[in-house]
């Protein structure tokens, strides 16, 4: 009698992962999705407030900034009904394929790494691609810059405003979800004033993606001296307490603000509610 073949089935399904794309998974894929839809709708509400009510973007932002955490947290432990929600880095990656094997750069780069790092240069040069390189992007930059010369010429200030809204709540979304799954194992629904450095490197990148890259380069960089300092001989023995180098991201923001703040070369109506009458 002949036996009859069978393959080993898992005792839990739910821990079949299949890589779909860019070696994520299906389960990862749903999860930018909802943390992008997420923060759409939440950007909507910022939206409505300052380009409808032409209320003051500083307070709406700082209102949506304290309450999204605290509802997260609400929301994730009324759907778990657990208080510590706990979860594993799924974004890390042993090695590149193809890139991984390259000598040098490949243990360097392309080893040991997340696979959102990888995503936020992509993310880069498509923002890069459509703000200089497409008509949607010519119309958003002019509508950040004279919205009442671009209105002259037939463009929709108001749907252009709402649209670079809702794209900035998507990738906020899909940061915030970027950096808690990577850095932590629980869920606590904060990012740690990473918001607020953002906020400089736009501002020390002069608005534009090939500045923002160095400049998120160099908070990196203070970021990473702040958080392996023990790790490099020199600073180690210098003896210098541990909350001082936890500062150091934070005083490096205010050094470059200071010298770089005045010469910063903002779009002209940021900030400014567009009145349709005024010229």
């Amino acid at each position: 009698m002949s036996k009859i073949p069978y393959v080993n089935v898992p005792n839990d399904l739910s821990k079949v992962k299949t890589k779909l794309a860019f070696n994520l998974t299906k389960r990862q894929l749903v999860c930018f999705g909802v943390a992008a839809a997420v923060g759409v709708l939440v950007s909507m509400a910022h939206a409505y407030a300052s380009i409808n009510m032409k209320a003051d973007q500083v307070i709406s932002g700082t209102a949506i900034n304290m309450f999204a955490p605290a509802f997260a947290i609400f929301a994730a432990r009324m759907i778990r009904s657990v208080q510590q929600i706990p979860f594993s880095n799924t974004f890390r990656i042993t090695k590149v394929p193809v890139l991984g094997d390259i000598p040098v750069l490949g243990p360097l780069l392309f080893q040991n790494t997340y696979i959102t790092t990888y995503l936020g240069f992509a993310v880069l040069a498509v923002s890069a691609v459509v703000l200089y390189k497409t008509r949607f992007g010519l119309r958003l930059r002019a509508c950040g810059e004279h919205p009442q010369a671009a209105d002259s010429v037939g463009v929709n200030v108001y749907r252009m405003r709402y649209a670079g809204v809702a794209i900035s709540g998507a990738l906020a979304g899909v940061g915030g979800l970027v950096f808690v799954v990577p850095t932590s194992t629980n869920f606590n629904a904060t990012v740690a004033g990473y918001g607020f450095l953002a906020l400089a490197v736009l501002i020390f990148g002069q608005w534009r993606p090939s500045r923002i890259l160095f400049a998120a380069f160099f908070f990196g960089l203070m970021k990473t001296v702040a958080s392996a300092y023990s790790g490099i001989p020199f600073l180690a023995n210098l003896g210098i307490p541990n909350d001082v180098y936890k500062m150091v991201p934070y005083v490096a923001t205010l050094i470059v603000l200071a010298f770089t703040s005045k010469n910063s070369m903002a779009p002209r109506a940021e900030g400014i509610p567009y009145d349709k009458g005024s010229r």
